[in-house]
């Protein structure tokens, strides 16, 4: 077992070039796991200026200057942040109380309706799997409304936490996107000279990260307007909280959708019933699903990203469980990088099984 587990490390680690390799992704995932919360402001700025650096590229190539490139880049952001803090943030919160105090009612109906369903359907649903039925939902409100008073008592320090992010991240940002030549010159001082590998897996995943989180960026945005019209055109109730919901289900591929589905399905039932606008509202959010599948992400994104289904589905699971809605959101790229690796990773064809 040991010469074979020798075998193994001589075969994988014995080039100095994978060794860094790997020396370097331990750190940094070590990095991201046990600091990341406490350097959460930091590692949001450096993602907001990685996303930036992109306009400020694009207008280089126009020959602006990049400082002045730099300024009209981070004066968008800046306005479009104070937009969603004025305007839509605001719009959101109120329709979000609103949702919840009709929750009470909803349940109510919901529960008139559940009950009358071992009548009609005696043979398919009895009253004994409706009346267990109601009293898991029941339990899961329960922890659900003591999850929101814990937030609530602790929203002022949430809060705090948030003006904070507010003047710190923007700060970071700008310094970033205006020294980034310095910050790169500074980080490289740290890395070893014989560093090919690193940045061969570097060039091949650096233009594959930077177009599908841009590209992931304009597709929420681009989802979530669709969706807002669509419900707002139906007159369907809290169309910006749904939409919103269907423009952040995009980050989880083939699971968002059908997570989205279930709001959506609910409130329209409970403002409309089962008639001809409960139908089309749900056509139409069928149609805008399969356009997004179908057509914006192939625009988007075409061969940008090569991963099986079933390593991206692996890949959402495993980042979300360690580091949340940001493990989501960077779960593609994560795996692409790891499938870069691996496909940068000397081989040496070499049995470790001993000769017969």
């Amino acid at each position: 077992m040991l010469k074979l587990l020798n075998n193994w490390y001589t075969r994988h680690f014995s080039n100095p070039q994978v060794a860094i390799l790997a020396m370097l992704l331990l750190l940094g995932f070590s990095f991201i796991v046990f600091a990341g919360k406490i350097l959460a402001p930091l590692l949001a700025a450096v993602i907001i200026a990685y996303l930036l650096d992109g306009a400020v590229h694009l207008l280089r190539r126009y020959k602006l200057p990049r400082f002045a490139a730099i300024l009209l880049v981070f004066s968008l952001f800046i306005v479009m942040l104070l937009l969603i803090l004025v305007i839509l943030a605001p719009l959101m919160f109120k329709q979000a109380t609103q949702f919840a105090l009709e929750i009470p009612g909803m349940i109510a109906s919901g529960q008139s309706v559940l009950l009358t369903l071992p009548e009609k359907y005696p043979t398919l649903v009895s009253e004994q799997a409706i009346l267990e039925l109601l009293n898991s939902l029941r339990n899961e409100l329960t922890q659900l409304s003591r999850h929101v008073l814990s937030f609530s008592l602790s929203s002022v320090f949430n809060l705090i936490a948030f003006v904070v992010y507010l003047v710190v991240v923007p700060l970071l940002v700008f310094f970033f996107l205006k020294d980034k030549d310095l910050v790169l010159s500074w980080f490289s001082t740290f890395l070893p000279q014989d560093r090919e590998l690193v940045i061969q897996v570097w060039r091949e995943v650096n233009g594959k990260i930077a177009g599908y989180v841009r590209g992931k960026f304009l597709e929420i945005l681009i989802v979530w307007a669709v969706s807002f019209v669509t419900f707002l055109a139906f007159d369907l109730r809290y169309s910006m909280l749904l939409s919103f919901l269907v423009g952040i289900s995009v980050l989880i591929p083939y699971v968002g959708a059908a997570v989205a589905t279930l709001p959506i399905a609910v409130v329209a039932y409970f403002q409309w019933g089962l008639n001809t606008d409960f139908a089309y509202v749900m056509i139409a959010y069928g149609i805008i699903q399969f356009l997004d599948g179908n057509l914006l992400v192939p625009l988007l994104f075409a061969e940008m990203v090569n991963l099986h289904p079933a390593a991206i589905i692996t890949a959402v699971l495993f980042f979300g469980s360690v580091w949340g809605i940001w493990g989501v959101f960077f779960a593609i790229p994560l795996a692409t990088l790891i499938n870069a690796v691996i496909n940068a990773w000397p081989r040496q064809h070499t049995s470790i099984l001993p000769n017969q």
